[in-house]
């Protein structure tokens, strides 16, 4: 995918004045937000799950190589092949060598952010494979020729009139002259369509969620079967995972997915939970003659140690863009590149570069809800204020944006005064504000009143009211 993460304001004006992305993400809050507050109700021990996942992550962490060493004996004993990549490109052409070993010429594709990250799919289709993705999402948004805008809803920006019109336009050449407009007979098109693909595929490229160290397996998690078919009915397998996606065993992985599914889409487990080790025995009825795992680095052992490390434990689950008001209002597009949200915004200046990304670690509320809902309780405000600290102090940021910090930062260290300006600001708001209850603009708040309009404070300070309530004295509710 293009890096064009510098572009955030320009890219995020646009969104919020796309009426069918506005249509599309509406659906966010009753989808996803909604199920996983259900699905967490209904399991007790989420939180004791969360603090356990967690402890399994640090540990990895803090044994990297042990575990990566341990997965790659376990894949030869099974007869696969580990092979170790640094960069994007070194796993591009690793994937091309093993995929001209078989003469491919077309490859189904599970749903993976590493194939996204690398940029796999317009290199296989340069070097002449072409690259057929199977999760639905994925492929609405391979005939959109689009980037996914949603780490597990690839085409959650997209409606279903847009969808139909798609299908339309890419089917017909398969016979399909029909416009569909009922969601089922959508999805049965797509399969039909697609069905056809996973037989003529010379070779399978999936995704993992997690590598299990003491047998070697890979694991993925999908709702569709599409990744096992990807897997099964080719001759060769690729799986391309990042490094952190270590665990040290099949229970540790049992453990995590019982808050992954939860986190992710509010279901108890993903509708197939599919392991896989080695390529085909000589009993077996089916599966791949060869089965091949390529690791890609890109920068994350370099975190390792750093402000950074704690990221590492994320497993992708998108609960964080799900329940993120800044996201829910431009989507996942805006931020220009692979990751998306409040994942994103830690993620991405990472890989492209601050110069690149310095946006996005400011694109939050720091309301908290990302952090509130990660189930690896990953400090995500935490590691964007430390970003946004780093672009003040290389000067990224335009001198005007710089000098307003440090009025603030001046303002702050004196309470005193602090306190006198912002009584003033909160009484005259309170006042001019009073009729009508919000604000359509507002000087110096063009980047919010864009997009939506500005409450009217009460006309005091949450000082004021902490002090007059009881609370700021100390006494009992």
């Amino acid at each position: 995918m293009q890096v064009s993460s510098h572009d955030f304001k320009a890219r995020a004006d646009k969104a919020l004045h796309d009426p069918n992305l506005r249509q599309a993400l509406s659906a966010m809050e009753k989808g996803f937000v909604s199920k996983r507050q259900a699905a967490v109700r209904d399991l007790p021990e989420f939180d004791a799950l969360r603090d356990r996942a967690v402890e399994i992550k640090n540990h990895v962490l803090e044994n990297l190589d042990h575990y990566l060493e341990r997965f790659e004996t376990q894949v030869l004993a099974q007869g696969g092949k580990v092979h170790w990549c640094a960069s994007p490109k070194e796993a591009r052409e690793t994937i091309l060598a093993l995929l001209r070993t078989v003469e491919a010429r077309t490859c189904t594709k599970g749903k993976s952010m590493i194939a996204e990250e690398i940029a796999l799919n317009p290199f296989l289709a340069a070097n002449g494979i072409e690259p057929v993705e199977t999760d639905l999402g994925e492929y609405i948004i391979q005939l959109a020729d689009e980037p996914p805008s949603h780490i597990i809803g690839p085409a959650v920006h997209k409606t279903k009139d847009q969808i139909s019109d798609l299908f339309l336009e890419h089917h017909q050449k398969y016979g399909r002259t029909a416009r569909q407009t009922d969601p089922q007979a959508l999805v049965n098109e797509a399969r039909e369509i697609l069905r056809q693909k996973y037989i003529d595929a010379d070779a399978g490229i999936t995704g993992a969620n997690f590598l299990i160290a003491e047998t070697g397996s890979t694991v993925i998690v999908t709702n569709e079967g599409n990744g096992d078919l990807t897997q099964m009915l080719p001759r060769m397998h690729i799986v391309i995972a990042s490094l952190e996606k270590i665990v040290p065993t099949i229970e540790d992985a049992c453990t995590i997915l019982r808050v992954l599914a939860r986190s992710a889409t509010g279901q108890e487990f993903s509708a197939y939970t599919t392991f896989s080790t080695g390529p085909k025995r000589e009993a077996d009825l089916d599966g791949p003659a060869a089965f091949h795992v390529v690791l890609l680095d890109n920068g994350r052992s370099a975190m390792i140690g750093t402000e950074l490390q704690e990221a590492l434990r994320c497993i992708r689950c998108g609960a964080c863009m799900n329940h993120c008001p800044v996201y829910q209002a431009v989507g996942g597009h805006a931020y220009g590149w692979v990751y998306p949200g409040p994942i994103g915004a830690v993620l991405d200046p990472h890989f492209v570069g601050l110069e690149e990304a310095r946006h996005l670690p400011s694109a939050s509320t720091f309301c908290g809800r990302c952090e509130q809902v990660c189930p690896m309780r990953i400090p995500l405000p935490k590691i964007m204020r430390y970003w946004r600290q780093q672009a003040f102090e290389r000067k990224l940021a335009p001198p005007p944006e710089r000098m307003a910090v440090q009025l603030w930062a001046w303002l702050v260290r004196r309470p005193a005064l602090y306190h006198f300006a912002t009584r003033i600001a909160a009484y005259l708001l309170g006042r001019f504000g009073a009729e009508r209850g919000y604000f359509r603009r507002l000087p110096l708040a063009g980047g919010w009143t864009r997009g939506r309009d500005m409450p009217a404070p009460s006309g005091r300070t949450f000082h004021d009211l902490w002090r007059t309530s009881g609370r700021g004295r100390g006494e009992a509710e």
